[in-house]
């Protein structure tokens, strides 16, 4: 298909384009103009009929949007962006750099632009800023037969017809009704007495995006209304936003648990410089924390002296804890993440990450005890061995479960205290857990 696109591009054929494109999926589509050259974006795009081109824009990068914003005519530019659903030309304002933007809002009707300066106004990253004002409301004593005419009026520009909100005359938030409901009913049935009254699950226009993507998982909603502090109703958010929001909260996540700054950009559209930039700062971190483990190998340097053989298990032994460490961490960052443990199950994950370090530590001690008396035939290394790495298993697994949640206590993202901050922690512990027990077994 990308094939057949790309050579009716070649021929500035904008006929078989529009024709082939109108039974394409918009996502489809939007993959195809990514890989156009600048030229070929906006034969394709000026093809597509002017709901779809709406369409295919919200999906695609950054930078092929602002390429795009800069090669339209301003009357093609408006009808886009008047075409947007408000959420997503907020997104766009948000996204692209001042001079576009100017462009941009210059272009736009003066019902889109207000619409998308309230949205600018709520916080980054809470319910309002990815909400939708584009929404079906119903009065309550309208009865079916009136509200499906009132759909079908104003259906056309909302993003979702599902779920439809009934606000009083003050614009209160009194009900949640659904087309499945009301084609169930009587024509001649009230609003008011079908819609769910009670139980009405809504955010508010500060809470956190998080809060919203975890009610959707909870809910299995298609729509969630926000509201104000006084109960107004003041638009929705779609599930399609949750997810993007989900996503973009799990790359920041891995990217923090990887010890780099959060990246805004796909990796092959940033810069050399930006990428070093992200990475370096936590690795100069974690460089100055690491000298904590030459200062205890120093500190100890007469053991070393004394008995040459204990060096050779310390690579071991700082493996094995960063390992069990990043397991535990990696489990309770995505439980907090979730929704599945709280600060207040910190107790229940000592005890469990205890229990379950006992074992996994006496089986490796084991283990190692065998093969390093076979190899040495050194009972007392073998045996001061095995106890380190007993112990330095379950010093490992008690700080990757418990930091996380620490973190989250005190407002931190638990994602931050991910491998790189344990593996520092535990390789000092183990180190000093180590000599501590070959000065006593071993008396050196």
């Amino acid at each position: 298909m990308l094939e057949k696109i790309k050579s009716l591009v070649e021929a500035k054929n904008v006929k078989e384009l529009r024709l082939l494109t109108e039974d394409m999926n918009d996502a489809d589509i939007a993959d195809a103009v990514e890989e156009l050259d600048p030229e070929g974006r906006v034969i394709l795009f000026r093809a597509l009929r002017k709901d779809i081109a709406a369409e295919v824009f919200a999906h695609l990068s950054s930078d092929t949007k602002e390429d795009l914003v800069s090669q339209l005519t301003a009357p093609e530019l408006g009808r886009i962006v008047d075409e947007l659903f408000l959420d997503d030309a907020a997104d766009l304002v948000e996204e692209l750099p001042a001079d576009v933007v100017k462009r941009v809002l210059e272009n736009a009707s003066p019902e889109t632009r207000r619409g998308i300066n309230q949205l600018l106004q709520y916080q980054e990253d809470s319910a309002g800023s990815i909400m939708t004002t584009e929404y079906i409301s119903l009065k309550p004593d309208m009865n079916v037969e009136e509200s499906f005419k009132h759909i079908r009026e104003v259906g056309t520009d909302k993003e979702t017809l599902y779920t439809c909100y009934v606000i009083d005359p003050k614009g209160l938030l009194i009900g949640v009704v659904t087309v499945r409901t009301m084609l169930l009913s009587q024509y001649a049935d009230k609003i008011c007495d079908i819609m769910t009254d009670t139980n009405i699950i809504s955010v508010n226009t500060n809470d956190d995006r998080e809060k919203v993507t975890e009610l959707f998982q909870k809910y299995d909603f298609m729509a969630i209304p926000v509201v104000d502090s006084e109960n107004h109703l003041v638009g929705i958010v779609t599930v399609d936003d949750a997810m993007e929001v989900l996503e973009e909260e799990s790359t920041e996540d891995f990217h923090k648990m990887a010890a780099m700054l959060p990246m805004d950009e796909p990796y092959l559209s940033m810069g050399v410089l930006e990428l070093a930039k992200k990475r370096v700062i936590w690795l100069m971190v974690l460089m100055i924390s690491a000298t904590l483990s030459g200062q205890i190998i120093t500190h100890y340097t007469s053991v070393f002296e004394a008995l040459p053989a204990l060096i050779a298990s310390i690579p071991m032994l700082m493996d094995t804890g960063g390992n069990a460490g990043s397991q535990s961490s990696t489990l309770v960052i995505r439980g907090i993440a979730v929704g599945e443990l709280k600060i207040y199950d910190a107790l229940k994950v000592l005890f469990k990450e205890l229990r379950v370090s006992l074992l996994v530590g006496s089986g490796l001690a084991l283990v190692n005890f065998v093969y390093k008396y076979s190899l040495s035939g050194d009972l007392l290394l073998s045996i001061t061995v095995g106890i380190s790495l007993f112990a330095t298993v379950i010093f490992a697994q008690i700080i990757g479960g418990m930091l996380p949640l620490l973190a989250k206590a005190v407002g931190f993202d638990p994602a931050l205290m991910a491998a790189p901050i344990v593996t520092t922690i535990v390789d000092a512990g183990s180190l000093t857990m180590y000599f501590a027990v070959a000065s006593k077994i071993m008396s050196v």
